[in-house]
C-alpha cells in the first residue's frame, strides 16, 4: 500500500488517498477513475509529499516512554513477588474463598494470610457490594523463554 497526497486542479483541494501500488495509481489515473472528493473533477494530480522522519526529539520521547514502561513492569513484578510470598493462591475460587473468610462462622478463625486469585468483574462487584474488600491489580504471566 502507498499513500499519496492528491490535489484537485479545479478547486485546489488537497487530500490523501491510498493505492495498492504506484502502478495502481498510474493505471487509475490513465483510465480517469480518479476524481476530486469535493467537486468531482477528474483533474487530480499527485502533490508533493514530505517523507515522515523520526526526529531526535521523537526518538528521545520513545526512549523515555520505553524506560517508563520497563520501570512499571519491574514494579508490577515486585508486587507480584510480594503477593506470591505473603498471600495464599486460590485460583478461580477467589470469590468463594473471600466469602468463606468474610462470613466464616467463627470470626476468630479467619485465615491469617490474605488470598489472591482470579475473579470476573461481576464477582468483584458483588464482593464489594457485600462489603468484602477486594483489589484489582495488573498481573503479568511469567515467561521463561
Amino acid at each position: 500500500m502507498i499513500k499519496y497526497k492528491l490535489i484537485c486542479k479545479d478547486c485546489n483541494l488537497s487530500f490523501d488517498s491510498w493505492f495498492a501500488s504506484s502502478q495502481e495509481y498510474e493505471k487509475l489515473k490513465k483510465k480517469k477513475f480518479l476524481n476530486c472528493i469535493k467537486c468531482n473533477s477528474k483533474k487530480v494530480e499527485k502533490n508533493l509529499m514530505a517523507p515522515k522522519m523520526i526526529s531526535g526529539h521523537t526518538k528521545e520521547n520513545f526512549n523515555n516512554k520505553n524506560l517508563r514502561f520497563k520501570q512499571i513492569n519491574k514494579k508490577i513484578r515486585e508486587y507480584q513477588k510480594f503477593i506470591k510470598k505473603n498471600f495464599d493462591y486460590v485460583g478461580e475460587n477467589f470469590a468463594y474463598e473471600a466469602r468463606s473468610i468474610h462470613y466464616g462462622s467463627n470470626k476468630n478463625d479467619k485465615k491469617k494470610k490474605g488470598i489472591f486469585g482470579t475473579a470476573s468483574n461481576d464477582e468483584i462487584k458483588e464482593l464489594k457490594e457485600e462489603g468484602i474488600k477486594t483489589e484489582l491489580i495488573p498481573w503479568m504471566e511469567d515467561k521463561n523463554n
